[in-house]
């Protein structure tokens, strides 16, 4: 019974670990933009990896939304979205992660993000990023309306 006891330990601990780390890096990104840290911030994403924002036409590497992000962040002028509820599932060869979270922004309210983490040297790094502006069902008919959707 204690053999069978601690392999289950042993088998679960690496990824409540890895699960942890993701957590702190996904949390160090949001920290990072909202002190218009440029290099800390880029610095959590993979070397391909891909930004998409709340508008349909932002679908961006991360050298285009360097590019964007530049000039923002140089004026000190970052986005802050502080996580309120994060779900974390990490693969079983502890090499990607994905995630999804809810985010509060001061003008923005409730939002969400979605992504893909993979292992970079060893350390986890931001492969896709997906902001969100959730909106509740009983409103979608008048703002799909609104934006000429159908």
């Amino acid at each position: 019974m204690r053999l069978a006891s601690l392999l289950l330990l042993v088998l679960l601990v690496p990824g409540a670990l890895a699960q942890g780390d993701v957590d702190t890096v996904l949390d160090d990104f949001h920290l990072a933009a909202s002190d218009a840290d440029f290099e800390r911030y880029f610095g959590h994403f993979a070397l391909e990896s891909i930004f998409i924002g709340t508008d349909i036409t932002e679908r961006w590497t991360v050298e285009e939304f360097k590019e964007y992000a530049r000039p923002h962040f140089e004026a000190g002028n970052g986005w802050s979205y502080v996580p309120e509820e994060r779900f974390v599932y990490v693969a079983g060869d502890q090499q990607t992660a994905w995630f999804d979270e809810i985010l509060h922004n001061a003008s923005f309210g409730r939002t969400r993000g979605t992504g893909v983490l993979v292992m970079e040297e060893g350390v986890w790094k931001v492969a896709q990023y997906h902001l969100t502006l959730p909106v509740p069902n009983e409103l979608i008919y008048d703002l799909v309306d609104m934006i000429g959707g159908r």
